[in-house]
């Protein structure tokens, strides 16, 4: 079983840019579509709800596990937080990594989701990896299209 989803986005807008794009609780939420409460502090939780079309109003919630300036960001959270029909009380989470670095054109982002194989079996980790494969597809037109505007 795959245990890992990367995206490397090439971002033509400087590292410091990205960075307040990502670690900003209120720029994260405009790119992401998620209405969050409280800032990204490492070792709490940031709350919120999804304002992403279709999934307005599902529960958003991470713990932030790293902040290294405009170097890496990471939260973990639960991968199918929006599946109605999931059991959350087996509370399997999976870490969230954004990693920056510089390029002579602007900012190289790798965005790490990692963790699938601690799902509880193989159809849900195949069901959930593909979703959020998807999705971070998505989202990474969203944080091209909102730092390189």
């Amino acid at each position: 079983m795959q245990d890992s989803i990367e995206k490397v986005i090439d971002l033509k807008a400087p590292v410091s840019r990205v960075w307040q794009a990502i670690t900003d609780y209120r720029e994260f939420g405009a790119w992401f579509q998620v209405d969050l409460e409280n800032p990204f502090v490492v070792g709490e939780v940031t709350r919120g709800a999804v304002t992403y079309p279709g999934s307005e109003g599902v529960k958003w919630e991470s713990t932030t596990e790293a902040i290294e300036p405009e170097r890496l960001f990471s939260f973990s959270w639960c991968p199918y937080a929006d599946d109605k029909e999931m059991d959350y009380s087996t509370d399997v989470t999976m870490l969230v990594e954004f990693r920056l670095e510089p390029i002579p054109t602007g900012t190289r982002l790798v965005i790490t989701e990692s963790g699938f194989s601690k799902l509880p079996d193989d159809a849900m980790a195949t069901r959930t990896l593909r979703r959020n494969t998807e999705g971070w597809d998505i989202q990474a037109g969203h944080i091209t299209a909102y730092v390189e505007s």
